[in-house]
């Protein structure tokens, strides 16, 4: 019982520090013996009827002391095993501490070895970077003196070649020479590179001194260059093989020193521009042989339009300009027929033609540029040359076949000073056409009035004569090849637009008290002629293109004008809409209630107060369709119509209370006289009028389905709360009855403003 007794409050103690929801160490050893004996007392006390039997009390007994001891041999076997694990662990520590010192003192005893051996090495390492030095030298000097052998070589290969006439060798010595030339571009020796091209220009220049004189003597015996236009081919005939032979031979040779030659040329262009930064790349050079072709038309081009002579005029640039399109007419066959050949079967892809036409435009683009230099501040003379210029420009693409991807002469437009020049010369032109054409005597008149086929716009002269202008002014700008240059012009356009715009919005309020007057439709026709032909330019391909670049281009325009049509246009219907009320007055005070039923006349006539107002509207409508342009008539005569709708069913209809007689009476009006007179320009002009139409429908109901029609109508205002009824809306009534527009509750009071089943 003893052992028991004692095994238990480790146990106890066990599981209470288990279950406990405290740490640990903050229980007081107080406390843990309590906890113990309370555990105890309460182990008895769960047990107690167990107890009462001897042998249960003794299997008891048994079992606790067999868990009693079984916790004593495992605290003795830990106690046992962990301090050989602590010994193990400290002996690997102090081998490794052992192993870690011999590794440091092996290091350095490795570090003064090769310390030692590179002390004793550095002498020999010094004289050995000495003598490499030494080698590097010698071969450096030996791979110059190679290259200036070379050199040498070459040139002698060439003089000799040249004394006995061999072209195509001292060619391909001087080629050679130009890519060593080219090799050494990298290279610091610079003497070496001066004397290597101060002998390739001497070579160059003696052989191509001496190409060019052998081919300028060919070229004279062709009649070379061809002035006037060509009255026969001067292609060699079969009788002229060895004139043939020798223009092959000599455009071989002239091709073949290309390369030195561009060589040169580029290195003379650099020298020239290396104090400049050009705007634009360079173009590639032309082919030799076209280059010496174009030598005679570049002396005749310099004679004619340069120094004093009287064909060299600021005032006439279409002197040189014409000139240099026929020398390109005149050449081309010539050039086509002969020399493309010639540059086909030596595999040079070029076009002959294109690079005649490349080396005549060089001339243009020097004279523009000079010429626009100076016209800055003479504005006639500088708009003249700009129009020229375009014209150059339009003449060289479609009849000579000039491609598109090359520079022609419009680039020289798009300097700072020429471009805002002008733009401010389009501007200041433009501006004073405006003020005459608005001020011409057929400004508001249109010249194809008489023509119906051509005049659905009636636009009048002044506003087909802005747009033409608009239109011109696109014409010019369109070619150009800069798209910010054409986006100036695009924004020029927008301000004129907007100047007609607040012109015609001016003398619209001077005409505003007759809006059916001449001069205010003509107007009201040049703001929608003008706003048309803007919405198709919007749809067209090259402003399409502006767009992807601008955003929006005529959008805000258009509001502009689109706001300004509609006030006038509802000016003019409001002026229209006081002239039928004022007709319409009697027609407003028909006397309804007395009016005889339809069985009591023979035949129906329009009411005679309503003849006025009818006569009104017909005369209005053929003056609006006279004057009018189509789409704004269209919109004129449905915004009367609807105008007139309201009217008549808000100062008529439900104004007046109707017999039988007074609804047919009214509907006869309606439906036979005033929407037919709308019906020369729709189909179905009763659509137009929904209010007057379904009034008619409710008033001529005969008394049966009216009083069914009003009951319906209360009854589902009762009942509307009421949820589950299964009655029909009356809106289906309504509907079966040919009447969408009106509410019922509309209906309701039409209803109310009959009296045939009122008691008299």
């Amino acid at each position: 019982m003893a052992a028991a007794v004692t095994g238990t409050p480790a146990r106890a103690e066990s599981e209470i520090t288990t279950r406990s929801s405290q740490p640990a160490h903050t229980a007081a050893p107080h406390r843990e013996a309590l906890s113990a004996e309370d555990f105890v007392a309460g182990f008895l006390e769960d047990r107690d009827t167990e107890l009462m039997c001897p042998k249960t009390v003794g299997e008891l007994m048994e079992h606790l002391t067999e868990q009693n001891n079984t916790l004593k041999e495992q605290v003795l076997t830990v106690s046992s095993l962990v301090p050989p694990k602590v010994s193990a662990a400290l002996s690997a520590v102090e081998d490794a501490r052992c192993s870690l010192e011999a590794l440091l003192q092996r290091e350095q005893l490795t570090f003064n070895i090769l310390h030692k051996h590179l002390q004793d090495a550095q002498p020999w390492m010094d004289k050995l970077e000495q003598t490499c030095n030494q080698v590097d030298f010698i071969e450096r000097h030996m791979k110059y003196l190679r290259c200036l052998q070379h050199i040498e070589e070459l040139s002698a290969t060439v003089q000799q070649c040249l004394m006995t006439s061999s072209a195509w060798e001292a060619i391909r010595a001087v080629d050679s020479m130009a890519a060593l030339d080219y090799g050494l571009n990298q290279s610091r020796c610079s003497h070496l590179q001066n004397f290597l091209q101060a002998t390739l220009s001497f070579w160059h220049k003696i052989m191509k001194d001496r190409l060019t004189s052998d081919f300028e003597k060919l070229l004279t015996q062709l009649h070379w260059p061809i002035i006037s236009p060509p009255t026969q081919s001067l292609t060699p005939t079969p009788s002229c093989q060895e004139t043939e032979g020798q223009l092959e031979l000599l455009v071989g040779q002239l091709l073949a020193l290309q390369t030195s030659d561009d060589l040169l040329s580029q290195r003379t262009l650099d020298s020239s521009e290396a104090l400049s930064s050009p705007q634009m790349s360079k173009p590639a050079p032309l082919c030799l042989p076209i280059q010496i072709m174009l030598l005679p038309l570049n002396k005749r081009f310099k004679y004619h339009f340069y120094g004093n002579r009287q064909t060299n005029s600021v005032s006439k640039p279409e002197w040189y300009l014409t000139q240099v399109l026929m020398w390109m007419g005149n050449n081309s066959t010539f050039m086509e027929e002969t020399i493309q050949p010639i540059l086909d079967r030596g595999g040079v892809t070029l076009s002959a033609k294109v690079e005649l036409c490349r080396g005549l435009l060089s001339l243009v683009q020097e004279k523009v540029t000079s010429d626009a230099s100076k016209l800055l501040y003479d504005d006639v003379l500088f708009c003249h040359l700009v129009e020229e210029v375009l014209q150059f420009e339009k003449e060289l693409r479609s009849n000579h076949s000039y491609p598109a991807e090359l520079p022609g002469v419009l680039h020289l437009l798009l300097e700072d000073a020429v471009l805002q020049k002008w733009l401010t010369m389009e501007k200041k032109m433009a501006v004073e056409k405006m003020d005459a054409m608005l001020s011409a005597e057929r400004a508001w008149s249109s010249q194809y009035k008489d023509i119906s086929d051509m005049d659905d716009l009636k636009a009048p002269d002044c506003a087909e004569t802005f747009m033409t202008l608009l239109q011109v002014i696109t014409e010019r700008y369109r070619t150009l090849p800069c798209p910010s240059a054409q986006l100036k012009f695009l924004e020029l356009q927008k301000e004129l637009v907007d100047d007609f715009r607040i012109r015609l919005t001016q003398v619209m309020k001077e005409e505003s008290r007759c809006p059916l007057g001449v001069r205010y439709c003509a107007i009201l026709n040049a703001v929608n002629y003008i706003s048309t032909i803007l919405g198709d330019w919007g749809n067209d391909v090259f402003f399409l293109q502006l767009q992807q670049t601008a955003g929006s281009l005529f959008d805000g325009l258009l509001a502009l004008l689109d706001r300004l049509k509609g006030d006038m246009l509802g000016r003019l219907l409001d002026f229209l809409m006081r002239e039928i009320k004022e007709k319409a007055k009697p027609y407003c005070q028909e006397r309804w209630l007395s009016l005889p039923s339809q069985q009591d006349q023979s035949t129906m006539s329009l009411s005679s107060t309503a003849c006025p107002m009818m006569l009104c509207v017909r005369d209005r409508l053929l003056n609006l369709h006279q004057v009018l342009g189509f789409s704004l008539f269209h919109l004129a005569w449905q915004g009367l119509a609807e105008r007139l709708d309201n009217f008549l069913y808000q100062d008529v209809i439900l104004c007046n209370n109707f017999s039988d007689g007074g609804a047919a009476q009214l509907q006869f009006d309606m439906t036979r006289n005033l929407f037919p007179l709308f019906g020369h320009y729709c189909k179905k002009p009763e659509n137009f009028f929904k209010h007057v139409k379904e009034a008619c429908i409710i008033l001529c109901l005969n008394v049966g389905s009216a009083i069914l029609l009003r009951s319906l109508i209360k009854e589902s205002d009762m009942t509307r709360d009421c949820a589950g009824t299964g009655d029909p809306p009356p809106e289906s009534a309504l509907n079966e009855l040919g009447v969408f527009c009106l509410a019922p509750c509309d209906v309701l009071i039409l209803l109310s403003l009959r009296t045939s089943w009122f008691p008299s």
